[in-house]
């Protein structure tokens, strides 16, 4: 119908990078429709995080799945092992972590091609980083390019001529630029969270892991003010 926006669907797991994502997509004109994954994840505060982002930011339509993959796989993320604390930025960007989860995100954008496709979406948002991040293989712009021909090759909508998008727009930025992105978007930040390993039943962040080390860095850098309040009662050094 003419005057309909375009839809897309972005992955939403609650953290900086998604929610930017999110912001972005809603910028550039599209109806969204937010997609979180429940795999298992020890941080499983990031999905209490991403119900509220996606209601403040009134996308379309939020969906939480289920999907079990503690009992497939073998990660940090899922329980096999600790989370790494206190690494250095050259310990952080060198090799793969141990909080890399087998494949996630060819599996989520898998789920989120088959929800575009199913409701005539023409894109498919990833806050996948290359750049400050702790060197997972599926957030490179060769994996999310080369899952953009797989999505044409596998797709009824690519047989019949059509294509599905596969957008990481904040594939290239530092994580400071991220965060100024999505303050000039509107993303309000004190409703994500980023920490691999909180404590409590408030899911405070440990301040210590690599996501939490790689955001206080953000928001220091950025010279904006990180609202997370981590254990021990501590706030980011940005505000110091």
């Amino acid at each position: 119908m003419e005057g309909e926006k375009e839809r897309a669907v972005v992955l939403l797991s609650g953290g900086v990078d998604s929610s930017t994502t999110v912001a972005v997509a809603l910028d550039e004109g599209y109806e969204v429709y937010a997609l979180t994954v429940d795999y298992g994840q020890r941080h499983r505060r990031e999905i209490r995080s991403a119900r509220e982002v996606s209601e403040r930011m009134r996308v379309r339509e939020h969906r939480v799945l289920r999907l079990e993959l503690s009992g497939l796989v073998h990660s940090a993320l899922t329980g096999d092992g600790d989370v790494p604390r206190g690494r250095s930025e050259a310990e952080i960007g060198y090799g793969i972590p141990e909080t890399y989860v087998p494949a996630r995100n060819t599996v989520l954008l898998s789920l989120g091609l088959a929800w575009a496709e199913s409701i005539g979406a023409s894109a498919v948002f990833i806050g996948a980083n290359s750049v400050d991040y702790s060197g997972y293989p599926d957030c490179r712009p060769e994996f999310i390019s080369a899952f953009e021909e797989a999505a044409a090759l596998g797709t009824r909508c690519g047989q019949l001529g059509g294509r599905i998008r596969i957008r990481a727009p904040l594939a290239g930025m530092r994580k400071s630029e991220i965060i100024a992105l999505g303050a000039r978007l509107g993303v309000e930040f004190d409703a994500t969270t980023s920490c691999y390993d909180p404590s409590g039943e408030n899911g405070l962040a440990c301040g210590e892991c690599d996501s939490c080390l790689i955001r206080k860095r953000g928001f220091e850098d950025s010279g904006l003010e990180d609202p997370t309040r981590y254990a021990g009662g501590g706030r980011a050094c940005s505000e110091d």
